[in-house]
């Protein structure tokens, strides 16, 4: 059988180490992912922490097996009758580095070679403390890890835990949110409601940057002029009845509205502790719950609630038809947020009947806290 080591700390990993793990699993018959333990070196994560995040993170390759240990690298492949350690390059100084710890390695006389792999350049800008420093100041890192890793980074750097509350139109998704930061105040636990709709309406009304002056701008270029107040701003009025009509124009005003709404929510976020809720209508037709590490709260409410609620917006028959026909139903929604859970191995779904005369949301909110270890 044909083995080799990958060795590295592990605080956090990262995509990159994933990526030199996958391409070794498939030229070795077993691939050890060894996480070191060094004295003289800080962590930001437990020994305990890091095994855990890498464990996870690996579980897709049944020959990949993550251990952890102390000492030499060289003395520890020799014990094992490991004869070849694997070693991701991501630029000249990383070589140079390797290949002197390849000649102290060699100079122990132990039969252990070194094999280089060099980092795809995609990747080579990753790593674990560019990771988080970005964290440190809330930009977005679900491209350099995994989300359970991201999950870790928001709870140790930001003392963040962070999930989504969506739902149908009608289920109550804001009646929930707030009865989740009153349940904080009571136990002394901060909870931050953030709307995503309320940055939304931000963008297309009130922010003054150049940046959104231009986004209303393209927003009128492709809706129409009609969908453009005198004063610049969108009339949401006018421009619901574009989008709510038609799958494709609302497809097209995600599109245009992604990057701002993650740049506002950036903002949103910044020095914020604790839970924070993203109540979000079309979190998972978005497919941005990595947002909240697929971790969220699906209101229900039957369709006599459901309808009571919408009655009471002052909307037609054909305006509540078209609000419900530009998202999932309860099902679709549920559908959506599992089938992103088995793809990222990360996630869960707390599903609260918010229905008249339901009393469900305490429990699910001690659920969530006990389940993310909010402190």
């Amino acid at each position: 059988m044909k083995k080799a080591i990958y060795a590295f700390s592990g605080d956090p990993i990262t995509y990159g180490h994933i990526d030199i793990i996958e391409r070794a699993s498939k030229v070795f018959d077993k691939l050890i992912v060894g996480i070191g333990v060094n004295s003289c070196k800080k962590y930001d994560f437990s020994l305990k922490e890091r095994k855990e995040m890498a464990q996870k993170s690996l579980a897709k390759f049944p020959n990949v097996d993550v251990v952890s240990f102390e000492g030499s690298l060289v003395d520890y492949a020799y014990e094992n009758e490991i004869n070849i350690i694997i070693k991701g390059v991501r630029n000249a100084a990383d070589f140079n580095y390797e290949n002197i710890l390849h000649q102290i390695g060699e100079s122990q006389k132990l039969g252990v070679d070194t094999h280089i792999l060099f980092a795809k350049p995609k990747l080579a800008h990753i790593s674990s403390s560019a990771v988080k420093e970005i964290q440190k100041h809330q930009g977005l890192i679900y491209e350099y890890v995994p989300l359970y890793v991201k999950q870790f980074l928001e709870a140790r750097i930001s003392g963040q835990y962070i999930i989504g509350i969506t739902g149908e139109i009608g289920a109550g998704k804001s009646y929930v949110s707030q009865r989740f930061v009153e349940l904080g105040k009571e136990k002394g636990l901060e909870v931050h409601n953030i709307e995503l709709d309320d940055i939304g309406h931000q963008i297309l009304g009130e922010l003054k940057q150049p940046k959104y002056e231009e986004i209303r701008k393209q927003i009128a270029k492709v809706f129409g002029k009609h969908v453009k107040k005198e004063d610049g701003t969108i009339d949401r009025k006018a421009l619901g009845e574009v989008v709510f009509n038609d799958p494709c124009a609302l497809e097209k005003l995600n599109e245009i509205m992604k990057t701002p709404l993650l740049v506002r929510l950036r903002r949103e976020l910044y020095g914020k502790k604790g839970l924070i809720l993203f109540n979000a209508a079309l979190i998972t037709e978005s497919d941005m719950s990595y947002l909240c590490n697929n971790n969220t709260v699906l209101v229900y409410a039957d369709k006599e609630t459901q309808k009571s609620r919408l009655n009471s917006r002052v909307l037609n028959p054909e305006q509540m038809q078209r609000r419900l026909g530009s998202q999932f139903d309860f099902k679709s929604k549920k559908n959506r947020l599992e089938q992103a859970i088995k793809r990222d191995n990360q996630g869960r779904i707390w599903i609260v009947n918010n229905s008249e005369g339901s009393n469900e949301i305490e429990k699910t909110f001690g659920e969530v806290v006990s389940e993310l270890k909010v402190k």
